[in-house]
């Protein structure tokens, strides 16, 4: 049986009590934090930036996975890295040269990810799998929480996993956007070994994290 791996998505969190949160999602079982930097250019929102990730690595040892949908990236990620992110994600499309953001995540050493939007296809990419550690897939349209699934991202999970175990290529599979008790399963199915959710760990079975956590790993 694969090991799928929870990165609970703190965006669904109570913002008022976001230390206390990470705390419940580490005690609930989460294998990472996964912490959405949205800057209202890239994306139609704003979150939070690296004086919030650097007081909240006080609340947890777990890695913070860190998904930068920023533009222009590049300068900001050593703020990040800074700040506390054990996983740096990256869109190509915010980043005049990915080879060079690719390489300065590496120099910092940090993980490196790249994120495929719904409709960004993956030979954009694809030369650099190699020399990644995780391709976040997401399966709604980045900017806001509690969106529904994409279903048609399942065939690029699948398209992922083929080119993975044809080229015997080691990275993680991430998908992130409207991941439910139902749909991760499918998502599974089709190759992720993380799975990012947000609304469903928080919300569900009136906010019992750990069994909600835990639901999703046995999917």
């Amino acid at each position: 049986m694969k090991k799928i791996q929870i990165s609970p998505s703190i965006l669904s969190a109570n913002f008022s009590q976001l230390g206390n949160e990470i705390k419940r999602l580490e005690e609930g079982g989460a294998d990472m934090i996964h912490v959405d930097v949205m800057d209202g250019h890239f994306v139609p929102n704003l979150t939070i930036g690296p004086p919030v990730i650097k007081a909240l690595r006080n609340y947890s040892t777990l890695p913070f996975d860190v998904h930068l949908m920023i533009s222009p990236v590049h300068k900001y990620i050593k703020d990040y890295a800074d700040a506390g992110a054990d996983i740096i994600t990256i869109h190509p499309e915010a980043t005049d040269n990915l080879e060079e953001s690719i390489n300065l995540i590496k120099k910092l050493n940090k993980k490196i990810g790249l994120s495929l939007n719904p409709d960004t296809p993956i030979n954009i990419i694809k030369k650099f799998l190699p020399s990644i550690d995780l391709v976040l897939i997401m399966s709604v349209y980045p900017g806001f929480g509690g969106q529904k699934f994409i279903p048609k991202v399942i065939d690029k999970i699948k398209e992922l996993k083929n080119i993975k175990e044809k080229q015997n290529i080691k990275f993680d599979i991430e998908v992130d956007g409207g991941i439910d008790f139902d749909n991760s399963k499918l998502v599974v199915e089709a190759g992720a070994n993380i799975l990012v959710s947000g609304t469903t760990i928080f919300k569900n079975n009136d906010g019992n994290i750990k069994k909600n956590i835990e639901t999703l790993k046995s999917i």
